[in-house]
């Protein structure tokens, strides 16, 4: 399946990808992760529990993902998906900004290779989490698949390199 129809096909109801209105868990996922805002007390814990390394890694990792996202989206025009389904009304928010790179998924992605890298233990709580907000962008179709898997890969790449500093 080619990425231009794998973007296509999640435009339809399907098991993975509901019409419904997804589960609040969803709903709140994203728009917590708005403006990277749900990584603060992610980090707050784990700096509370001794891994205040890991935590100043992830922030900073986050802090680099977020202002290089917004400029590939404005380097990388893409259109949002076009729906008036209930699963995209879930969100009160509704960005016009470029589809690409996701930026909650870059964010999030950036955050949670950062953990991996420096405290693999501490990831195992922190990937859930960024996988959750990965997939509420796709739940709430505001992205397509290819949005969200390029922000987690440039995510990484993010993490990786600053891992390497």
């Amino acid at each position: 399946m080619t990425p231009e129809e794998l973007d296509r096909k999640s435009a339809q109801d399907s098991d993975l990808l509901p019409a419904e209105r997804p589960g609040l868990a969803v709903i709140a996922a994203s728009i917590a992760a708005r403006g990277g805002a749900l990584w603060l007390p992610v980090a707050w814990l784990l700096a509370g529990s001794g891994r205040r390394r890991t935590a100043l890694l992830a922030l900073r990792a986050g802090a680099v993902a977020m202002p290089l996202g917004h400029l590939l989206s404005l380097l990388i025009p893409r259109s949002r998906p076009h729906s008036n389904l209930p699963a995209r009304r879930a969100l009160p928010e509704h960005p016009s900004s470029s589809s690409f790179p996701s930026k909650h998924a870059m964010i999030a992605a950036a955050f949670g290779a950062a953990v991996a890298l420096e405290d693999p233990p501490a990831a195992l709580f922190v990937t859930p989490l960024v996988l959750l907000v990965a997939y509420s962008r796709l739940r709430t179709r505001v992205h397509w698949p290819t949005d969200v898997a390029g922000g987690l890969l440039l995510g990484v790449l993010v993490a990786v390199g600053l891992k390497k500093r």
